[in-house]
């Protein structure tokens, strides 16, 4: 699928996100299983070309290869999730990716073709599945499995740790007295919660976390009931199965004694999404993940006591 065709097919798919539907590109590793990922993710599909590979590279990594004028790494997905390489093989495809700042090719054995999934019929992936950290969602398709590989998670793999907020940042958030606080983090990757959990307690802020949108407005009802310390900012995925950020923004934004609550999406789409749609739900605002500083200058904008 070339980049101008998958550029048509993902605006065509643009209208699907904020009604908690999202459109997954599936592929396989090699074997029967499908898998799947975003396809706001996914710049263009290509047939596997010459790669070059370097001393000393990552051993999931197949090379890299030059993408319109930049040199861009190359991983071998399926070496990453268990499966025989597809460094090799003659017919496999590169996924070219874009999310969290960052440009970069996937190997898979075969693209096989675009499928709609709502919120309720994607769930968090049973440990029993014995796919780790890997997966972040499944769901069935024509009877099948269908896998949605946490990319994300394979990338932190190979990358290491996520750098930490600057020192001067702590300084400003003991400053704003944040520690008094609370924040509610939704996220249904493994890693993504680790930063992010990991970035607040660099603030000492106190988190409260969610792995998906059902669970954390679930959660802010229950604190309402109850009447439990309310945090002060959600800061959420957009990407999540059951319910995703976009939804769990608007079902804030509906509930009256929710309302005035600040919402940060915060998303590892950062190739393609829809401002608009942002602003229309309601959210206060958006970033890309994973950018520590920003992320934690955001977060202290937005629960500046002018702001609330």
């Amino acid at each position: 699928m070339t980049g101008t065709a998958l550029l048509d097919s993902v605006e065509s798919h643009t209208r699907l996100a904020g009604h908690n539907r999202v459109a997954m590109l599936l592929f396989r590793l090699g074997e029967k299983q499908l898998f799947g990922i975003n396809v706001f993710k996914v710049r263009e599909v290509l047939r596997k070309p010459p790669l070059e590979r370097l001393p000393g590279m990552h051993e999931l990594m197949a090379g890299s290869f030059d993408y319109r004028g930049k040199t861009i790494p190359v991983i071998d997905l399926a070496a990453a999730m268990g499966y025989p390489p597809q460094a090799n093989a003659e017919s496999a495809h590169l996924l070219v990716t874009e999310f969290s700042c960052t440009v970069q090719g996937f190997l898979v054995a075969d693209f096989q073709r675009i499928a709609h999934f709502t919120g309720d019929t994607l769930e968090a992936p049973s440990s029993a599945l014995g796919f780790g950290g890997r997966v972040s969602a499944v769901s069935r398709i024509d009877g099948q499995l269908m896998a949605v590989v946490d990319v994300e998670q394979i990338l932190a793999s190979i990358e290491g740790s996520a750098k930490e907020v600057s020192h001067h940042i702590q300084q400003q958030a003991e400053h704003q007295h944040l520690s008094l606080l609370r924040v509610m983090v939704v996220d249904d990757s493994v890693i993504a919660r680790q930063r992010i959990t990991g970035l607040f307690e660099q603030m000492q802020v106190e988190c409260v976390v969610c792995q998906d949108g059902r669970e954390a407005l679930e959660r802010l009802q229950a604190m309402l009931e109850s009447g439990e310390q309310m945090v002060s900012l959600v800061v959420s995925d957009i990407e999540m199965p059951r319910m995703d950020g976009y939804a769990l923004t608007r079902a804030i934004r509906e509930t009256p004694a929710l309302r005035k609550l600040k919402v940060l999406l915060h998303s590892s789409l950062s190739g393609v999404f829809n401002e608009a749609l942002v602003r229309d739900v309601g959210a206060d605002r958006f970033i890309a993940k994973f950018q520590p500083d920003l992320l934690a200058k955001t977060v202290m904008e937005l629960m500046a006591p002018s702001t609330n």
